[in-house]
């Protein structure tokens, strides 16, 4: 069974944020209320006058060790076979939990509001307000397509595959040490890396 993950180019992504319009049409998100499963961080680093800008794209790091799946209480936030970290909407009790833990900051609570605007953008609601986060677009994998912010991305800045297949892109990048993980230092082993200078967050 395959084991996805994913490589973010810091090189090449020009910040266009196609894959954040992307992502939103795709998986519903409350882009109005700026929630969104993945988003484009515009970075600045140094001090006058030597500044730097830096993009950097953002989306739940798929972690190995998930701390979000052994606080959740209902079993709402889970691992599925090929190792997303998945999130169960109908289980979820709104605890929060796994807001709080992660350290990635890669999710929203979708509101009541949200719920309510949703139904005017996209026809239709989700089946219930919870907390969301990015899947890799289960849905779309499961048709043997990528997902949505992957397909969409202009520059190729976004690299997907099987990490367990020796012959995937992103299975040899990570096998050279070319890609980096952010925040490596906790533990979590995310499963989506970066190609290029990457600013990890305090947490």
């Amino acid at each position: 069974m395959a084991k996805y993950g994913m490589i973010l180019d810091l090189n090449t992504c020009t910040g266009c944020r196609a894959c954040q319009a992307a992502c939103a049409m795709e998986n519903q998100t409350p882009y109005w209320a700026n929630k969104f499963r993945t988003h484009v961080e515009d970075i600045t680093r140094g001090q006058f006058p030597q500044v730097e800008r830096a993009l950097q794209p953002r989306l739940c790091m798929q972690c190995d060790n998930p701390p979000c799946v052994s606080v959740c209480p209902t079993g709402a936030s889970h691992k599925t076979p090929e190792g997303i970290v998945g999130m169960d909407a109908g289980r979820c009790m709104g605890c929060k939990y796994c807001i709080i833990v992660c350290p990635y900051e890669a999710r929203f609570v979708y509101e009541s509001a949200d719920m309510k605007k949703a139904k005017q953008v996209y026809g239709q609601t989700p089946k219930a307000a919870a907390v969301d986060k990015c899947t890799f677009c289960q849905h779309r994998l499961k048709k043997g397509e990528e997902p949505a912010c992957v397909s969409t991305c202009l520059a190729g800045a976004r690299i997907f595959g099987d990490l367990d297949d020796p012959e995937s892109a992103v299975a040899k990048l990570v096998k050279s040490g070319q890609a980096q993980t952010l925040r490596a230092d906790l533990g979590t082993q995310p499963r989506v890396y970066y190609l290029g200078n990457v600013k990890g967050r305090k947490g």
